[in-house]
């Protein structure tokens, strides 16, 4: 019985605090999107370039 007591005053709490919290709008989530997308495709292409070096350097030595 302590437990479900415990679990519904948990949930309370947390409802509570979900109130309080300043969710992002529209455009500033779409505007974080287009910077996170923009940095895994430039990353990408950095990570390709120095394995296709990196390939070539192991290449020549052996």
């Amino acid at each position: 019985m302590n437990l479900i007591i415990t679990s519904i005053q948990f949930f309370k709490k947390s409802y509570y605090e979900l109130t309080k919290v300043t969710w992002l709008g529209k455009k500033e989530v779409g505007g974080i999107a287009i910077i996170v997308i923009t940095f895994v495709i430039i990353m990408s292409v950095f990570v390709s370039v120095v394995d296709l070096f990196l390939g070539a350097v192991v290449s020549i030595i052996l």
